[in-house]
């Protein structure tokens, strides 16, 4: 039926590009399924070209992209989390992929592990994420999916119920926490959690992707991680985020954002930089801080304002803190 529904609904987008998307997520996630919740896959294999440690099930996961783009695709690039960009002169297409995102939850067998793929034309091969025409997300666990198109809204195994929460004290949001310096992020959020301890619950859920599609299905009203703006806006944060990550500064690169952000977007959510600013100008293929970004995604544009004055005030908290 998925499928079906993606081909009888091709537009601008041709229904092979369509189909392609969905095939590979859909190929990643039952290639990881068995290996939820192995202690085998816990086994670490280097670091990958995003800087976070590889593990045995991320490396399986790689190995079925590559395969896959090379028999199925053979003129699209692909840009992943632990190969980088692996792309052809002649390549007309870039797939954006992360084929974990959640790599922790997943080896622990967690419901919060998703694959991500989105696809975008390559063109003068500095595509944005305003370039982005498909983008899916595949729960590894239950096989719920999202399916986005540019233009034409989100289908989705799961019900499109946006929250209408404006009242911070009552929201329910995760943010992101791992390989970030925590008592920097938690001064930025602070009056966040506590305001929301009692009337609303706080989540570090693992994954970018599987955050915000909670927000597409109403579990959340938003989700927040900020750690590219806490560095470009507090003088020595960088060496903090560089010593927590072992020498590489882990927030969110564009394969954790790209699906999820169309998804989101496409489903009437609001999605921007950690200053509120649109994030459709920032560039897809590479890794570092200089092509991270930090979001701050809400169910709607009231809560989402509300949201980017609190981050405003806790990184100026922060800032005189360290000054």
């Amino acid at each position: 039926m998925f499928k079906m529904e993606i081909l009888a609904n091709a537009t601008n987008i041709g229904s092979s590009e369509r189909e392609l998307v969905l095939e590979l997520a859909q190929g990643l996630r039952e290639r990881v399924l068995p290996s939820l919740g192995s202690h085998a896959g816990r086994a670490a294999e280097g670091l990958g070209a995003g800087g976070d440690v590889t593990f045995a099930v991320d490396a399986e996961a790689e190995e079925f992209l590559a395969e896959f783009v090379a028999s199925r695709a053979p003129r699209m690039a692909f840009y992943s989390e632990d190969r980088g960009l692996v792309a052809e002169p002649d390549d007309t297409h870039v797939l954006v992929v992360d084929p974990i995102d959640g790599t922790r939850p997943a080896m622990a067998g967690l419901e919060s592990a998703c694959v991500a793929v989105a696809l975008a034309p390559l063109d003068d091969g500095e595509p944005t994420m305003a370039d982005l025409q498909v983008g899916c997300v595949v729960e590894i666990k239950s096989g719920d999916w999202y399916f986005a198109v540019r233009g034409e809204g989100v289908r989705s195994t799961r019900s499109v119920a946006l929250s209408r929460g404006v009242d911070l004290r009552r929201m329910f949001w995760s943010y992101g926490f791992r390989g970030r310096p925590a008592r920097a992020v938690v001064e930025v959020l602070g009056d966040l959690i506590d305001g929301s301890s009692v009337g609303g619950g706080t989540f570090e859920l693992g994954s970018q992707a599987f955050s915000m599609t909670r927000v597409i299905t109403g579990q959340l009203d938003a989700v927040i991680e900020v750690g590219s703006r806490i560095i470009d806006d507090v003088p020595g944060m960088r060496a903090e985020f560089e010593r927590i990550g072992g020498g590489e500064v882990l927030n969110n690169s564009p394969y954790d954002l790209a699906a999820p952000w169309l998804c989101l977007r496409e489903a009437g959510g609001v999605i921007s930089d950690g200053w509120g600013e649109p994030l459709d100008d920032h560039h897809l293929l590479g890794s570092g801080h200089k092509f991270q970004m930090s979001s701050i995604s809400a169910a709607n544009a009231q809560l989402h304002d509300q949201l980017v004055r609190a981050i405003d005030a806790g990184v100026a908290r922060l800032r005189s803190l360290q000054g």
